[in-house]
């Protein structure tokens, strides 16, 4: 029996777009279960006053989705030399370095994997003003892969932190990935996320704390999911997120077996090589 003919760039690429397609398709059922009980937006409330009884019908208008104001590099959160993040007012590094960007689910295991050990070399090339490092978190494994939606929940416990203690961030990524959950079992629940952005020492916890319960950034984190999954990278044409991690840097993805991706010698030589061909 002869073997089947190699896909062709083509369709590989058509391949992963329709693995991206279903991806975002479940991603969509998922949403749509979890806003059942709550179309319509309307509210019926009995109002009593001086021994009236009246009825009253209240029809909510549209809720504006909350917006992150430090994700702003395609939906990404760079952070730069002392591992402090780019924000409005602040640019870390200024240098021409490589910037790299990392697309994480928080219930994925080789995520996880590539993560926990290639973190202290991230961490010493970006703190020294190397390189930087660009976070995208999104969330498509609630469901089957995360029973109790951890998925979505540490995405979103990431961004409040984004959002309210940014030069934490990255401190907060790396606890999240060191306390994730066996695939397809429940994942640390609100008040322990809020615990883990307590231990790396965040600022405005209130803020964080009523951030991470009331899921202020989940809508946010499902559209971004929706629209980066089997887009082209940033800086790329064809270049499609279909997976994670999904790690590029100049329009270049780093990828290997699980053993190669938590290699930190075998991604600093690729880092290396990526820019040097710029």
């Amino acid at each position: 029996m002869s073997k089947p003919d190699k896909l062709s760039r083509s369709q590989q690429r058509d391949a992963a777009r329709e693995k991206a397609r279903e991806i975002r398709e479940q991603h969509k059922k998922a949403e749509k279960a979890r806003q059942i009980g709550f179309a319509g937006g309307i509210v019926t409330a009995i109002l009593i006053l001086g021994g009236l009884i009246g009825w009253a019908v209240v029809t909510a208008g549209p809720t504006e989705i909350a917006k992150p104001t430090n994700l702003t590099y395609d939906n990404g959160i760079r952070i730069g030399k002392n591992l402090e993040a780019f924000t409005a007012t602040n640019k870390p590094t200024t240098e021409d370095v490589p910037v790299i960007s990392i697309y994480v689910d928080y219930q994925c295991p080789f995520c996880a994997n590539f993560e926990n050990f290639n973190t202290p070399l991230i961490e010493s090339k970006v703190s020294a003003g190397e390189w930087i490092v660009e976070y995208h978190p999104i969330s498509f494994l609630d469901g089957g892969g995360s029973p109790n939606e951890f998925s979505s929940r540490a995405a979103n416990a990431a961004v409040c932190v984004a959002e309210f203690s940014p030069n934490q961030y990255m401190a907060m990524n790396n606890k999240i990935f060191t306390n994730q959950p066996p695939e397809a079992t429940a994942g640390p629940e609100d008040n322990e996320l809020v615990a883990f952005a307590e231990s790396v020492g965040v600022s405005n916890l209130d803020k964080i704390r009523s951030c991470i319960k009331n899921k202020a950034f989940d809508k946010w984190i499902g559209d971004t999911t929706s629209d980066t999954l089997g887009a082209p990278a940033p800086g790329t044409t064809d270049l499609l997120v279909d997976s994670t991690p999904f790690v590029v840097l100049n329009g270049m993805r780093y990828s290997g077996t699980a053993e190669e991706m938590a290699n930190p010698a075998r991604f600093e030589q690729w880092v290396t090589s990526v820019w040097a061909q710029k």
